[in-house]
């Protein structure tokens, strides 16, 4: 598998920023989470203007080698031209919406956006938008790179574990 400029996409919560990071650190290369490109405040709470977002993605992608990862749909689909690989985290719901609460265990359980983060998290099938299951279903079988879907954090490790050992 080519990954010289991986994207990964998925749920909140389905360890899109887990593998990011083992990959980008075990390959040297950049890590941009589409977060930082997509929100403007650290609460997730004011998007950025979509054109600069894509104009900062675009910039990102231009580089000779990264990993991107994100749900935003609407960039990503920007970005699979330049990509060589794209990896497709597709765990079930209950199971993004369980690391969400262990990632976010600091929060109070009456959080605002904690709980808007469960319900987007919990909605991830049903969403018509461009960061839902059937977006992501559309751009991944629209890719004509290398791609691979991983369903739970037993294959990730195992996806991760052999990509380590073979570069």
């Amino acid at each position: 598998m080519n990954l010289t400029r991986t994207l990964i996409i998925g749920n909140s919560g389905s360890g899109k920023s887990w593998l990011a990071e083992r990959l980008a650190k075990h390959l040297q290369v950049p890590w941009v989470d589409l977060d930082s490109v997509h929100w403007l405040s650290d609460e997730h709470s004011i998007p950025r203007p979509r054109a600069e977002a894509l104009g900062m993605a675009r910039v990102l992608a231009s580089e000779e080698r990264w990993v991107i990862e994100g749900v935003y749909g609407g960039i990503i689909s920007e970005l699979l031209p330049r990509a060589t690989a794209l990896i497709w985290l597709c765990v079930e719901d209950a199971e993004c919406i369980a690391n969400v609460r262990q990632r976010e265990a600091q929060r109070d359980k009456h959080d605002e956006l904690l709980i808007a983060l469960l319900n987007w998290a919990g909605s991830y099938r049903t969403r018509e938008d461009s960061s839902g299951f059937s977006a992501h279903q559309q751009l991944f079988e629209g890719f004509g790179g290398s791609k691979c879907k991983l369903r739970d954090r037993a294959e990730m490790t195992t996806f991760a574990n052999t990509v380590l050992q073979a570069n």
